[in-house]
């Protein structure tokens, strides 16, 4: 399968909810088998330069990050086979800068004007653009040449979302999916339901379909909540087609899109799940999710829908299988949004760029491209797509239909006429306005989406022309 990689190297996510370097933690070397070795290798000289044409080889480069999506933590976990190309292939090492998920900007700008830069970042959508307008990300056309084969089919999608006053910011080596429905098989099958999946193949996943399931669901009495987690109005939000707040790729502008009907369908679904109490009550467990963790209940038949992302059930069977289902049992799954029932009869999620930023003033961003590089081709070449398909399935044990909902999801995501990117990386307070349009049906009280606009337009709009006008005054030079 084409491109799964683009999930299976981002999900040895190892979360510090610590200060940096405070949490002492034993790598564990795993490694690919030999004849998969030479596979990889072989194919490798024909995409990748070679060791002695690089500078980069043999160097190590610092990645400042809240998780390490490099080592292994755990004899149960897979190998990233990018990663594994770039110290196999050249001799190269990652070394993890740790620090706070909550605090990670504040520490990066101290590093950076300490002059400590390291030298990388993860090219999420929540640099772009207002980190790269404080200036803690240098542009990276520098290092990587979009005409290059190897890089073919990345230029314009990095161009088009990631760039300013013509330089690209985040070094694109693939598209990650947005949010999708997680759910337990078995616990759809005790409440008589339809298989989302299914209902997705034969084009009847709708929101009506999806709603109605929620409300039967959800009984207060019994602690049963059709939905809980961190983003799941947001998913639906974008499952419309758009958001409140666009990007024009022409004018690298943001402009508000608050008076599309499709959002307000969309609000609408959301202030019916709230009304009718299909939300997790966050306001009475200290504004966290149940038991604090992402998918809690779903095993029990508390929980049925967990809107997020795909990494969330992608880790070491104990792991999973601890809290979303028994995946030896082929009981976890996952679909993509429902659409809307009045639409234009497709299926939208959002697109993230799968990257790397380089930090300003980093000491070896050569190498950095060089990872990009492997990352990139563990993405095209079909003996590393097997690789990590057999990972997915042999250790993690994925079943084929996962594989295959995932490459689903994959091109809906990268559909050039519906790609949505995530606008998470505007301004703090453009974000904040955003949230109240996006978020605002999480709480005891909701708002109706007129109710929503007569409030936040006005300021809506403000920090869109205060954002468009620090990309207008925006020197790459002078970064």
């Amino acid at each position: 399968m084409k491109k799964i990689i683009a999930l299976a190297l981002a999900v040895i996510m190892i979360l510090a909810l610590v200060g940096c370097g405070s949490t002492s933690r034993e790598i564990v070397q795993l490694t690919l088998s030999s004849e998969d070795s030479e596979k990889i290798l072989a194919a490798a000289g024909i995409m990748l330069p070679d060791a002695e044409d690089t500078d980069a080889a043999g160097t190590t480069i610092q990645w400042f990050s809240w998780y390490d999506d490099f080592h292994n933590y755990s004899d149960e976990e897979i190998v990233n086979t990018g990663y594994w190309t770039f110290t196999n292939k050249y001799g190269c090492e990652v070394e993890w800068i740790e620090c706070t998920w909550s605090t990670r900007f504040d520490e990066l700008a101290n590093l950076v004007l300490s002059s400590q830069s390291p030298d990388f970042y993860p090219g999420n959508s929540n640099t772009f653009p207002i980190r790269v307008l404080k200036g803690m990300f240098q542009a990276v056309d520098t290092y990587v040449d979009y005409d290059d084969p190897l890089w073919a089919g990345m230029k314009e999608y990095t161009y088009s979302y990631y760039s300013l006053k013509g330089r690209p910011y985040i070094i694109c080596y693939d598209n990650a999916t947005g949010d999708v429905v997680i759910y337990n098989r078995r616990v759809m099958e005790e409440f008589g339901y339809d298989d989302p999946a299914e209902l997705y193949y034969n084009d009847e996943w709708t929101w009506d379909v999806f709603y109605e399931m929620c409300v039967d669901f959800s009984d207060e009495d019994e602690d049963r909540y059709a939905l809980d987690g961190w983003f799941y109005f947001t998913g639906l939000i974008y499952s419309s087609g758009t958001t409140p707040v666009i990007y024009n790729t022409e004018t690298h502008h943001y402009e508000s899109n608050i008076d599309d009907p499709r959002l307000e369908r969309a609000a609408n679904l959301l202030y019916d799940l709230s009304k009718n109490d299909c939300v997790y009550p966050w306001w009475n467990n200290n504004w966290s999710l149940r038991n604090g963790i992402e998918g809690s209940g779903m095993k029990e038949g508390l929980l049925l829908f967990y809107i997020g992302g795909i990494d969330e059930i992608t880790g070491t069977v104990s792991e999973i299988s601890a809290v979303w289902g028994d995946i030896t049992d082929g009981e976890v799954m996952f679909a993509p949004l429902p659409r809307d029932d009045d639409g234009d009869g497709k299926y939208y999620t959002e697109s993230y760029p799968s990257g790397y930023c380089i930090v300003t003033n980093a000491s070896n961003p050569e190498a950095v491209a060089l990872l990009a590089a492997c990352d990139r081709f563990k993405v095209l070449d079909p003996t590393v797509i097997s690789v990590d398909e057999m990972q997915l399935r042999d250790t993690y044990l994925w079943t084929q239909e996962m594989l295959d909902m995932y490459e689903t999801v994959y091109d809906l995501c990268t559909d050039p006429d519906s790609i949505l990117v995530g606008i998470d990386g505007v301004s703090d307070k453009l974000s904040s306005v955003i949230s109240s349009f996006t978020a605002g049906y999480h709480y005891e009280e909701v708002s109706t989406w007129a109710q929503l606009k007569e409030s936040y337009s006005d300021m809506l709009d403000y920090y869109i022309d205060e954002l468009n006008s620090q990309i207008d005054e925006f020197d790459p030079e002078a970064t």
